[in-house]
């Protein structure tokens, strides 16, 4: 085994067979249509932030092995949670066991809990909350209205988390997206978190909604970005999980094709989607690929892959064997 890619040489012996080797066909795929020059999204949906993707999703970002974002409020903010309260986050192994009582415990004591990890109200929640609030504030009285990404970005930037950092940085998929200044968009980001808190200053009249660019702009925006980007060959569409971080920016093609009736708009070119939802009962997040080509998502000739699995467990190898670890 290859001590300079001993992840990557470990899957190529083992992972033959079925889902296995439909990740290794995945990321081989990945690898090809960044070699051909191609631009690929990566969207994230579920917990993935909490579950610390960052430890490989940051340096897939630095290396340019990911070129756009597409990503719940969920996400946007955790990895910064993580980054500022990871000493007080608390794992809860047996998390299948506890009882009403049990949870209400915990959230007696500002402990919201995410699979088998809580996340710290006090040292998150509200210690981003200040500081948020600054950069939404001084925005707004200046007259600017940015997107949520972008003020998170900002907030970053400024170096006012610093103080607070709990992990090594270069385990933040935020800030290597933050000093790229990444293309994102954050679709329904209202429901998060920080998206019910600046809400919250909308109904209090300490801030106005309109100082948050919306769903509607970020779709106008990645119409854009996609025409200015795709060429004639498309973007890849890596997707983790299902939800509104993968359906939102998919559309934009079809979008471009049937609703602005523009020609020579290249579909996306390479599409995976890692997911443990089923094709049952109607489940958009399961649908097979196939069903995407006849909505004007998918070409005849896009690359199509599907895992079925854990994303936890398969987004970081194939992330590992794309950066050749």
């Amino acid at each position: 085994m290859s001590q300079n890619r001993p992840i990557s040489s470990f899957i190529e012996k083992h992972y033959l067979h079925f889902n296995a080797a439909a990740l290794v066909d995945a990321a081989k795929g990945y690898k090809k249509h960044l070699a051909e020059g191609k631009k690929m999204m990566v969207t994230l949906a579920g917990a993935m932030s909490t579950g610390e993707l960052g430890i490989s999703f940051a340096e897939m970002i630095r290396q340019d092995k990911v070129h756009i974002i597409s990503c719940t409020g969920a996400n946007l903010e955790e990895d910064i949670m993580n980054l500022v309260a990871h000493s007080h986050y608390r794992r809860i192994p047996n998390y299948r066991d506890l009882t009403p009582e049990q949870e209400w415990e915990l959230l007696g004591n500002h402990l919201n809990r995410v699979t088998d990890t809580c996340i710290p109200e006090e040292e998150a929640f509200r210690r981003l909350q200040a500081h948020l609030f600054k950069v939404w504030k001084d925005a707004e009285d200046n007259g600017e209205r940015l997107f949520p990404h972008e003020f998170m970005f900002r907030m970053i930037n400024s170096g006012d988390l610093k103080q607070y950092y709990e992990i090594d940085p270069k385990n933040s998929w935020m800030i290597a997206a933050a000093e790229k200044n990444m293309p994102m968009v954050v679709p329904g980001w209202e429901d998060s978190t920080m998206g019910n808190i600046f809400a919250s200053y909308v109904l209090t009249g300490e801030l106005k909604a309109s100082t948050m660019k919306s769903g509607i702009e970020y779709m106008v925006w990645l119409a854009d970005w996609y025409t200015e980007n795709a060429g004639t060959e498309g973007i890849g569409f890596f997707q983790i999980g299902g939800g509104i971080a993968g359906d939102f920016p998919i559309c934009v093609v079809p979008m471009l094709h049937q609703d602005l009736e523009r020609d020579n708009v290249p579909f996306w070119s390479y599409f995976c989607q890692i997911s443990d939802s089923t094709t049952s009962y109607g489940s958009y997040s399961g649908a097979v690929p196939n069903e995407k080509i006849t909505w004007g998502k998918l070409s005849i000739e896009t690359p199509k892959y599907i895992v079925e699995s854990d994303a936890t467990i398969v987004a970081p190898l194939i992330f590992a064997y794309v950066l050749e670890w």
